[in-house]
């Protein structure tokens, strides 16, 4: 097996072709959005989320909004998503670090927005990714930390790390669609417990293959 460093073009080159989406799938039309839909993700399916975000941005379209929020309304209305208390906090929390300290405008630089309440670099990946098209990183979910490692891509656990590996040997022009190629596989193809091995496109660039298939049936 080559070196991540001489498979990533060619696992690139294939993933892009079989996954043509490369936006994420969580609906937004503002930065603001996107940052909260991102929150509201941590363990929930995007389609969870974009069940509620509908009339929840109905309701609180501006930072002020939701920074002057009643805290237990809003978990009663985010509470579909879990972890509704946490997430609640830190969106009020969020907005109003929004409202006070950058104009009542979402950040558009990685440093800002890694000072919001309950922002880590993956959702301000998210965020820069999919409101301001810029790439200061790649998002690592859980996805893209379990295709990582599985690729060989990386053999950290961390998720900081993990995106300290991939930015090593993944393409500064690849970083923004990076995490939707992976996401998109790791949903059709890599999934978590029983990858389907023989219709992927990489198996013959992927380490863990022989792991869950026998080589008869990889290469029947």
């Amino acid at each position: 097996m080559e070196s991540a460093e001489k498979r990533i073009e060619e696992i690139i080159a294939i993933l892009s072709e079989a996954n043509s989406s490369s936006r994420t799938a969580l609906k937004h039309e503002t930065p603001l959005q996107i940052l909260v839909a991102t929150i509201l993700s941590a363990q929930c399916t995007d389609e969870k989320v974009n069940q509620i975000t509908p009339s929840l941005f109905q309701k609180y379209a501006k930072p002020s909004d939701f920074a002057s929020a009643d805290k237990q309304e809003l978990e009663a209305e985010i509470r579909p998503t879990g972890f509704f208390r946490n997430k609640a906090k830190s969106i009020i929390n969020a907005s109003k670090k929004i409202v006070e300290d950058f104009g009542g405008k979402v950040p558009d630089n990685m440093e800002d927005l890694v000072t919001l309440p309950g922002v880590a670099r993956k959702t301000a990946n998210i965020v820069l990714s999919s409101a301001f098209k810029k790439a200061e990183g790649i998002a690592v979910d859980t996805h893209v930390r379990r295709l990582s490692q599985r690729l060989g891509l990386s053999k950290e656990k961390d998720p900081d790390k993990i995106e300290k590996d991939l930015m090593k040997i993944v393409p500064k022009k690849y970083w923004l669609d990076f995490n939707y190629m992976l996401v998109n596989h790791g949903r059709k193809i890599c999934m978590a417990r029983k990858p389907l091995c023989p219709q992927c496109g990489v198996k013959h660039l992927c380490p863990s293959a022989k792991n869950f298939y026998s080589e008869a049936e990889l290469n029947p």
